[in-house]
């Protein structure tokens, strides 16, 4: 699928020395080391392609971790009301929706290792306007930073996903979900953070700002690794056989019922974790009126949770199948949801979110995994799922911000949960696919 030709073979040989040195200076590299080692065998090429993969997933994870521990103070900041800050939160997914709609075609002309560097470029300039606006206390200004911060993060997301996915289909081992989870991991990192500096009331502004700067720096770090065209070869190769290219191609895929079962789980699952990256510490502060610090405390024990989930997703996947573990899981973030929402104790609530995040944490990563793993379009089909789980932060955070405000954030988590039963229902859909031999047999949904 990614050519290795002897000239991209050369400039790679002669990085070599000068990336392992810049590896020992990398915060993380130690850790990367430990996620990327494993029985698998593979070459050089192809080990550095997938760990830049993790590198930048875990940068994006600590932005998105550290915008999200903030909304409390830039809320109070802009003195708007929860509905109103449903509104600013549209930017996010409005951008979000831009950037992943685009970033499908993007990739089929230009390549993944293209698009990533104008998504990441995107996120480290919306950060600094959330943080520029947050200063100033301009709700419009966060608003369009997070649009921009959307979609850099949608631009990359399909990207990212399209990459992990050739990856798979040449180490034939489950790459995705560890993928997501230095994302989660990256969110735990930014949580951490995040409770730390509102703990210690440092502005808004300039800790958005420092995160910005390490964001740009592991882009830098993480495109020069990545191959070029990834999806773009792919693409072309799929596209001449079927004869569909374009947006033409992008909406036959539709055709596939068993594509659109799959979207409507991702809808559902992404909803379900949209709902707690976006409303988690304000569901906490103003539903059981702990402080800030104990709301960012919850976010992280969800975003530790996921990432736990998204690391031992492998093993679970290969001995029991995408159908019982997304199954299972859906069930799992559900009897976490009901904790939260009917619990009168914040010490259950906040123990619930363990459940919430664990169940929640393989369900967008696998469902992708199913979308591209198809012998025809499956960068096509993982940005259509992709897009259809991108629906589930465009609707969601506005929509569940007016519901609150006359019911509750408590009663309006109603919502996902049914969504959740829905996602158990479908599971079946998500157990054929074109590797049959890794697979139980398929299950009628």
């Amino acid at each position: 699928m990614v050519g290795t030709g002897v000239s991209r073979e050369v400039v790679r040989h002669a990085y070599d020395r000068t990336l392992q040195a810049y590896d020992r200076t990398l915060l993380f590299a130690p850790l990367l080391r430990f996620v990327c080692r494993g029985p698998t065998v593979m070459d050089a090429a192809t080990r550095r392609w997938r760990t830049a993969l993790f590198l930048f997933m875990l940068a994006a994870g600590t932005g998105m971790a550290s915008w999200v521990a903030r909304t409390p103070a830039v809320r109070d900041g802009l003195d708007v009301s929860t509905g109103s800050m449903g509104l600013v939160l549209f930017g996010l997914s409005t951008g979000s929706m831009a950037g992943v709609t685009a970033s499908g075609p993007l990739v089929r002309r230009y390549g993944g290792r293209a698009t990533i560097s104008v998504g990441a470029s995107l996120i480290v300039a919306g950060l600094l306007v959330v943080a520029v606006g947050t200063s100033l206390s301009l709700a419009g200004g966060v608003f369009c930073g997070l649009a921009l911060f959307g979609g850099g993060m949608g631009l990359a997301e399909v990207a990212f996903n399209i990459e992990g996915a050739a990856i798979e289909s040449i180490i034939e081992k489950p790459v995705l979900p560890v993928l997501h989870g230095c994302f989660s991991l990256g969110t735990v990192v930014g949580a951490l953070l995040g409770m730390a500096l509102t703990a210690a009331a440092f502005p808004v502004g300039w800790h958005l700002s420092a995160v910005a700067v390490l964001i740009a720096a592991a882009a830098v770090r993480a495109v020069l690794l990545i191959p070029h065209g990834t999806g773009r070869e792919a693409a072309g190769t799929a596209n001449s056989a079927s004869g569909q290219g374009g947006w033409r191609g992008q909406l036959r895929v539709w055709q596939d019922r068993r594509l659109v079962l799959i979207a409507v789980i991702v809808l559902a699952m992404a909803f379900a974790e949209g709902a707690a990256n976006d409303w988690l510490p304000l569901l906490m502060v103003d539903g059981y009126h702990v402080s800030a610090t104990a709301g960012s405390l919850t976010f992280l024990a969800f975003a530790s949770s996921m990432t736990l989930g998204r690391f031992a997703g492998g093993p679970l996947l290969e001995r029991f199948g995408r159908v019982k573990v997304v199954r299972v899981s859906a069930v799992t973030a559900a009897v976490g949801l009901v904790l939260v929402i009917v619990s009168p104790s914040p010490l259950v609530a906040g123990a619930a979110t363990v459940l919430w995040g664990l169940g929640a944490s393989l369900g967008f990563p696998v469902t992708l995994s199913a979308a591209g793993d198809h012998p025809h379009d499956a960068a096509a089909r993982v940005g259509a799922v992709a897009t259809a789980g991108y629906i589930a932060f465009l609707v969601g955070p506005p929509a569940l911000g007016f519901l609150a405000d006359h019911i509750g954030l408590r009663l309006t988590m109603t919502v996902v949960l049914a969504l959740l039963i829905v996602a158990s229902t479908l599971a079946g859909a998500l157990g054929s696919g074109r590797r049959a031999g890794t697979e139980p047999a398929p299950v009628t949904p």
